[in-house]
């Protein structure tokens, strides 16, 4: 639970887990005079070298999550696959966002349920359990469609594509619990990005169409386009609700698909996202600054958007290797890279902002 009086300067906020978006948490929560610590596997943790300590441990290993714990005035996540054991470890009093958020963002029937509730639209899914339950998706929903495993799937990971009833004869269940859903025609992908601070106050962050390629996003601009723009406002009410309802604090994203019947869910991370990479640069206060500053009870910053045109891309794989070419460009591109080792294909190694024209 977040902290009911602001955390003074020279405090300690805990990030479970290792990677870029634990880095740029902690150059924030450097700027705010915070000290960070992080917690992850051993592994090429791109955060460790921004935090004052880092503990490279497991994800089972009581007795150093209670070390990391009793170091720390607050604990955050940068990634929503953190095992719920380990979060159990840490007393509740220092978690922000709460556990419950993690719950139910770890699982993806939980998930659409949650929202359903609430009042949101879905893609027509079921559950999966084996082969026979697949066979029945099918005839049910039909193809196109895909197959997601329930839990731990992101960035494309964990889903397989079934384009046709042809092709679904030669797909079988994989053995852990998995959803189906139908694929729907929609006129573009867009995110809703908002933080909320303990006392119940919301900011949203301007809407960005987002690109994906083989489940991974590649590209976020701003303008997002009439299709989004003309339903952000329903879609911030179901991310309202949500973010009420799980009495959050911090930085909340929920994906949707701008659709002729309306926005439609696609799935929601509890934590700062990649679409939202732009905001450091292009918005009054990044998505960074603001979580900081929601989980240690300072005032939210304002989340205007600064620019008339912004464009935010990944650098994937190799790409890496020669993107500082970049910064020969014309007008002023950002770039961001990450300090990964390796540069696996389909593995992000940075991004690269572009930002032009002022907005009134």
């Amino acid at each position: 639970m977040a902290n009911d009086t602001p955390l003074p300067p020279g405090s300690t906020i805990g990030i479970l887990g290792g990677g870029q978006l634990g880095r740029m948490l902690a150059i924030s929560a450097a700027q705010l005079g915070y000290r960070s610590i992080g917690y992850a596997p051993e592994g090429d943790n791109v955060a460790a070298p921004i935090c004052g300590d880092f503990f490279e441990n497991g994800w089972g290993n009581k007795p150093a999550l209670a070390a990391f714990a009793s170091q720390c005035d607050v604990i955050t996540w940068e990634f929503e696959n953190v095992p719920l054991a380990a979060v159990e470890a840490i007393p509740p009093r220092l978690l922000a966002p709460e556990r419950r958020a993690l719950e139910v963002a770890q699982d993806r029937l939980k998930e659409k349920r949650f929202v359903e509730e609430l009042g949101a639209t879905c893609a027509p899914y079921m559950r999966i359990d084996s082969d026979e339950d697949l066979k029945r998706a099918l005839e049910r929903i039909g193809t196109p469609g895909i197959l997601k495993t329930a839990r731990d799937g992101y960035d494309g990971k964990g889903q397989w594509r079934i384009a046709s009833a042809h092709e679904a004869t030669g797909v079988r269940f994989p053995g852990r619990q998995c959803i189906y859903e139908g694929l729907v025609d929609f006129q573009a992908e867009f995110s809703v990005i908002l933080v909320r601070a303990a006392d119940g106050t919301v900011r949203f962050w301007d809407s960005s169409a987002n690109t994906h390629e083989g489940g991974m996003l590649v590209q976020s601009v701003i303008p997002a386009g009439t299709a989004v723009e003309g339903q952000v406002e329903a879609a911030r009410d179901i991310a309202k609700q949500t973010a009420d309802e799980l009495a959050y604090v911090g930085v909340l994203t929920l994906e949707f698909f701008a659709t002729a019947n309306g926005p439609l869910f696609n799935e929601m991370a509890p934590r700062v996202h990649n679409s939202g990479h732009w905001t450091i640069e292009g918005a009054a206060t990044s998505q960074f600054e603001n979580h900081i500053r929601a989980i240690c009870g300072l005032p939210l910053g304002g989340t205007e958007t600064r620019f008339a045109s912004i464009d935010m891309r990944n650098i994937v794989g190799e790409d890496a290797l020669s993107a500082h070419a970049i910064l020969a460009e014309d007008g002023e591109p950002h770039l961001h890279l990450y300090g990964k080792l390796e540069a696996r294909e389909g593995r992000k190694m940075g991004h690269v902002t572009r930002v032009s024209g002022s907005r009134a």
